[in-house]
């Protein structure tokens, strides 16, 4: 029995034994290790630097776990977006200057959608740094993105920012310490810079569209190289020195040969070029991630053929106006009854022959002579006097009329709606592909489109358009209006006038086509809302046609009618009096045949 008690406490000893040194060993496992800790703090604090530097207020994670941004998520207390997957399936709205993105390696960021990759090319990153894998490498990976804000952090602690125009591509910011702004290859402690500032003759490709005088294409006489001019291109050059890059032409380009802004597009998101010399509409681009900031506003409308002159012959029937015929007949009517009446006080002598064939009252209001009756009454002196007066009154007016008319003939009706497009003489010319875009975008079926005169080529349109063919109606923006508009400054007479009762839009926002992941995107818009906020865009546009004179871009011709006007008046323009006058006579003997057979027979 007593042994048996021994075993008993030596069985309850050993187990009792077991779980001290199991819950021992708990609590050294789960005792945080102090270099942990002060590893947490240092990266805690890095990230309260960058955000000194610059705010931020999301945090988006790519990678796994395990991972030593993951650890400290808890502790930042910010709105946090993990991927694991490397890439997001929505379209983020995300804000590339308040967005601090951490990648848990060299692979965790693989964004695959266009959008978001979009939103965050500008963003700062902040890139866990394995082992075997160098700065310079990631640097250049980075860097072939297009993406340039990037920082670097070892397993050592050691900090390390991409510098895209430095050699080497990077420098070390600190050693073993976040809290050091120490800076072993450069001055700045700052752990993002700005890239751009100098980027040290850096291509940047472009081509103008050569559509004057936004954008135009000469050959320097001094140099023999091709050269850009134009309120756009003006932008672009300025833009170039600014950064101090280099602007290339793209190969193969044709002088003289104008390019259709659609083309230039599609140049743009085929990469071909970085940015384009040409100005695109909010309303006919599909995708608006390929257009700038809106560079100007402007309004889409009709140059027109001024209207002609009207022939003499039709200026007897436009002076007759029906309301004031029917006045003077009313007067007549009037007048032939007060002279019935006075000359006997009686309505006896009334018939419908006499008021209608009154002869004094028709020579008095002709301004005609007419017998005078031998003893006059004061009513009948007095309504003679009105019949006077009304004759003086009707005959100088037309003859006014006339004589104004004659020296200086009014214009036909304007052109002020669609209707008035298919009743007019005048066809609309437009080409090919830009007619298909107007009736798509603004919404125009194919009755718009029966009297249109459709082009195939670009160039051969912008070239009707700039000799002023009076046999066509042109759609044209306001900023090129403005160039024709001091142009026929220098005509006899002017040849076309802008509608602003026609339009396709009245308000249209103008960009230029940038490529997609262009990484001096947002400096350049930068830069045009500077040149817009001096003066200097203004200054530009101003002199846009005088610039166009300077480079020979347009010739100093005359494109008015070289018809004289005539200054005299041919029998053929008395046609309608003479057509008046034999009607006059045919009813006259008419009449006069009627009075015959009245008396004859009764």
């Amino acid at each position: 029995m007593a042994a048996g008690l021994g075993v008993m406490r030596l069985f309850i000893i050993f187990v009792l034994g077991c779980l001290c040194r199991r819950l021992h060993c708990v609590q050294l496992d789960d005792w945080p290790d102090q270099a942990d800790i002060q590893e947490k703090q240092q990266l805690e604090r890095l990230l309260q630097r960058i955000r000194l530097e610059r705010h931020f207020e999301t945090i988006v994670v790519y990678g796994r776990a395990p991972c030593v941004f993951h650890e400290l998520l808890p502790h930042l207390e910010l709105p946090t977006v993990l991927l694991s997957n490397g890439s997001s399936l929505a379209d983020w709205r995300f804000n590339s200057e308040s967005t601090l993105l951490l990648c848990c390696g060299l692979t965790a960021e693989q964004e695959h959608n266009p959008r978001t990759l979009l939103q965050l090319q500008q963003a700062r990153r902040l890139v866990q740094l394995e082992a075997k894998i160098r700065p310079q490498w990631l640097c250049a990976l980075y860097f072939a993105r297009e993406q340039h804000n990037v920082a670097m952090l070892d397993a050592r602690g050691n900090l390390y920012s991409c510098r895209l125009y430095r050699q080497p591509n990077y420098v070390q910011l600190a050693s073993s310490s976040y809290n050091s702004s120490s800076d072993s290859n450069s001055n700045s402690g700052s752990i993002y810079v700005q890239q751009y500032g100098n980027v040290q003759g850096a291509v940047i490709v472009s081509e103008p569209d050569q559509l004057v005088p936004r954008s135009m294409l000469y050959r320097d006489p001094s140099t023999g190289q091709l050269e850009m001019a134009g309120f756009v291109c003006n932008l672009m050059k300025t833009f170039v020195r600014r950064v101090n890059a280099t602007l290339k032409l793209r190969p193969g380009i044709e002088l003289g040969k104008t390019t259709y802004y659609g083309t230039m597009e599609r140049r743009v998101q085929q990469n071909e070029l970085d940015v384009a010399g040409t100005l695109a509409s909010t309303l006919t681009s599909d995708n608006m991630d390929y257009l700038s900031y809106p560079f100007v506003s402007s309004s889409y409308c009709f140059m027109i053929p001024v209207p002609a002159r009207l022939p003499y012959k039709k200026i007897y029937t436009m002076i007759v106006e029906p309301l004031v015929v029917g006045v003077l007949l009313l007067l007549f009517l009037i007048f032939s009854l007060l002279l019935i009446y006075s000359q006997e006080l009686s309505w006896r002598r009334l018939s419908l022959s006499r008021v209608l064939l009154n002869d004094r009252c028709l020579r008095g209001l002709l301004g005609q002579p007419f017998p005078w009756p031998l003893a006059a009454s004061r009513h009948l002196k007095a309504i003679c006097l009105l019949l006077c007066f009304a004759s003086l009154m009707t005959t100088t007016m037309y003859e006014c009329y006339l004589q104004s008319f004659f020296t200086q003939p009014p214009a036909e009706s304007m052109l002020r709606s669609y209707a008035d497009f298919r009743a007019s003489p005048y066809r609309i010319a437009v080409e090919r592909r830009e007619a298909n875009r107007m009736l798509k975008s603004y919404n125009l079926t194919t009755d718009h489109s029966r009297n249109a005169f459709v082009l195939d080529d670009w160039h051969e349109f912008v070239h009707l358009r700039d000799t002023f063919n009076a046999s066509f109606i042109y759609p044209v923006t306001h900023l090129r209006w403005k160039s024709y508009s001091e142009q026929q400054k220098l005509f006899k007479q002017p040849v076309f006038y802008y509608s602003e009762d026609v339009c396709l839009h009245r308000f249209l926002l103008m960009c230029l086509p940038v490529r997609r992941h262009w990484p001096y995107r947002r400096l350049f818009e930068q830069h045009t809302l500077s040149m817009w906020e001096f003066g200097v865009m203004q200054f530009w546009i101003r002199r846009a046609f005088s610039d166009m004179v300077n480079l020979n871009m347009t010739k100093l011709v005359d494109y008015s009618s070289s018809e004289p006007n005539e200054e005299a008046v041919y029998v053929r323009d008395l046609s309608w009096i003479f057509y008046f006058y034999a009607t006059a006579h045919l009813l006259a003997c008419l009449c006069f045949a009627v009075e015959l057979c009245w008396g004859r027979y009764f």
